[in-house]
């Protein structure tokens, strides 16, 4: 009879991603504007180019290689100024298990929500 006792899925995941964090969000250095192409260890198939002048494109670029990319692709793809100032949005488009490792590391994300401007 096997014994060994295996973590749930859930945690597994959150291990690989807690191991990927930089050590502070002043690490991630990457570029602010222009375009940037993934390596295929993070996008495999599909769209590999992203602009970060777009919107959109950005918000792809940052969701891919928080999912995907390794400590290294993350200082060197993403931009803490960049990171915090989507992460409003970002935090809603990946997954839980992600978004947890990334707040509970570094909870200033939390404080770069945009003030509610229908409060009164």
């Amino acid at each position: 009879m096997d014994t060994t006792i295996t973590a749930p899925r859930t945690e597994v995941l959150r291990d690989r991603h807690r191991g990927r964090l930089p050590e502070c969000l002043w690490e991630l250095a990457g570029p602010v504007e222009g375009s940037v192409d993934l390596p295929l260890h993070i996008v495999w198939s599909g769209r590999t180019s992203y602009s970060l002048d777009r919107p959109k494109s950005r918000m792809t670029l940052y969701r891919t290689v928080l999912a995907e990319g390794l400590r290294e692709d993350l200082v060197a793809l993403l931009h803490h100024r960049l990171l915090a100032e989507q992460w409003f949005v970002l935090r809603r488009l990946i997954s839980p298990y992600v978004r947890e490792v990334w707040e509970d590391a570094f909870p200033e994300l939390l404080r770069t929500a945009p003030a509610d401007t229908t409060a009164t």
